[in-house]
C-alpha cells in the first residue's frame, strides 16, 4: 500500500481487503465484493510472460469452474536411488531427475467456486483443488512453455536476477 497506493500513479484503480488473521490463498476471496463472473488471480512472488489474455481466453472457452496455469518443473535427486523389494537390490539410478506439471500460481476461477470455500475458516489453493476434484468439478490446466519462476525460492530468485542480468527474462 505504501508503494502503490489506490494506484493513481500508475492509472489504476487499487482496493485493499484486509484479513484480521491468516485466511490462506483462497478464503481471501470471499471478503472481494463485486468479482466478476470470471476472474484472473496470481501469487505476489512468480515473475512469469505469460499471455493473461489467452489464459483467461482459454478458461471462458473451457467452461470450467477453474484453470490452473501449470510448468513442466524438473526435480533432481542429488543421490543414487536404490530400488529395492524384499530386501534385495533390484534396480539402481544414479542422481535421476522427474518432471512434474505444477501450479504456477496464476489462475482463472468462476466466481462459483467460492460456493466451495467455508465460512470464516483458512483454506488454501490446495484445499480448493482437492474440493473440486471431490466434488467432480472442471479443472483445466494452461500447460505454459515461456518464461515462469517462483521468486518466493532463494534458488529461484538468484536464477531470475541472474535472467534479468543476462538478458534472458526483461522486465
Amino acid at each position: 500500500m505504501t508503494y502503490f497506493g489506490h494506484g493513481e500513479k500508475f492509472g489504476v484503480h487499487i482496493e485493499y481487503s484486509m484479513e484480521d488473521r491468516p485466511m490462506g490463498t483462497i478464503a481471501p476471496l470471499k471478503l472481494l465484493k463485486d468479482l466478476p463472473e470470471n476472474f484472473l488471480t496470481m501469487n505476489g512472488d512468480i515473475l512469469t510472460d505469460i499471455d493473461f489474455m489467452d489464459l483467461y481466453d482459454y478458461h471462458i472457452k473451457s467452461g470450467a469452474l477453474a484453470t490452473v496455469g501449470c510448468y513442466q518443473r524438473r526435480v533432481d535427486i542429488d543421490f543414487g536411488v536404490m530400488e529395492i523389494r524384499d530386501n534385495e537390490v533390484i534396480g539402481f539410478r544414479e542422481k535421476p531427475h522427474q518432471d512434474y506439471s505444477v501450479s504456477m500460481g496464476v489462475y482463472v476461477f468462476n466466481k462459483k467456486i467460492l460456493e466451495y470455500v467455508p465460512e470464516q475458516r483458512p483454506f488454501g489453493f490446495d484445499d480448493l483443488m482437492l474440493k473440486l476434484l471431490e466434488e467432480k468439478q472442471r479443472i483445466n490446466a494452461y500447460l505454459f512453455k515461456g518464461y515462469w519462476m517462483d521468486i518466493g525460492r532463494p534458488g529461484d530468485f538468484e536464477k531470475a536476477n541472474q535472467d534479468m542480468a543476462e538478458g534472458v527474462f526483461v522486465v
